[in-house]
């Protein structure tokens, strides 16, 4: 079924971040396989992160179909557009039937997008890891394909207003090589082994990030464990 609705999406935003000056450093693309089911895996820092994770799979010609929580879907804007490009509505309440769902896209061989720690990171580093997207890669027998963003939380983020203005902002992608599930490894073993590759990843955008706070009373975006003023990852957790 042709696709009517994603590609002027991709276009519009692109135009909008053109349009915001963004500054984009992204390496590894060519992880992002051609064809077949894919789990792409990324940190989650920002409430446009899906759209920057996105970004990954377009030099490989990729749409991905990403697991969004499914108040998303009933927004009267964002919903249509949402069920317009196949993304995946997840009820915490029921999360097996979204679970089904990414199933059938993996099986039919979509790349589904998954943020493994379900909520924005407050302290932006990452957090615990939930072990669905091991699962996930297991039963469909894909491979996982890490990555790492940052910035993205300078233009919005949970607890700090939206910055759409014309600012700059550099943005870092990184994507690393797929990870394929062992035969007889554990989700759990698999979801660990997914986490270490993803820190390395986001410790790998972190230090080749340009933009550093011109004021002390712009380090909210960095982490305390860089010298910025970001909750530390016990203080996020209590909030």
């Amino acid at each position: 079924m042709a696709e009517l609705v994603y590609p002027p999406v991709i276009a519009t935003a692109r135009a909008w971040f053109k349009a915001l000056d963004l500054r984009f450093d992204i390496q590894g693309t060519e992880h992002v396989p051609l064809r077949g089911g894919a789990l792409l895996v990324s940190n989650h820092i920002s409430y446009l992160d899906f759209i920057f994770a996105g970004l990954a799979a377009l030099p490989s010609k990729r749409l991905v179909r990403f697991m969004a929580k499914e108040s998303v879907f009933r927004h009267k804007v964002s919903g249509p557009l949402m069920r317009a490009m196949k993304h995946i509505p997840v009820d915490r309440s029921q999360g097996e039937d979204a679970y089904r769902h990414a199933l059938r896209s993996l099986d039919s061989g979509e790349v589904v997008g998954v943020f493994p720690e379900a909520t924005i990171s407050r302290s932006f580093t990452l957090k615990e890891f939930k072990s669905g997207a091991a699962r996930l890669a297991q039963e469909a027998r894909v491979p996982l394909v890490p990555m790492a963003l940052w910035g993205t939380q300078r233009l919005w983020t949970k607890g700090h207003k939206r910055d759409f203005g014309r600012n700059h902002f550099p943005v870092g992608i990184r994507v690393g090589e797929p990870l394929h599930p062992g035969a007889d490894e554990q989700p759990e073993g698999l979801t660990s082994r997914l986490r270490e590759r993803m820190q390395e990843l986001l410790e790998a955008a972190q230090r080749a990030y340009p933009g550093k706070p011109s004021d002390p009373k712009d380090t909210w975006w960095l982490p305390a464990h860089m010298g910025g003023t970001a909750p530390t990852p016990a203080e996020a957790k209590a909030m």
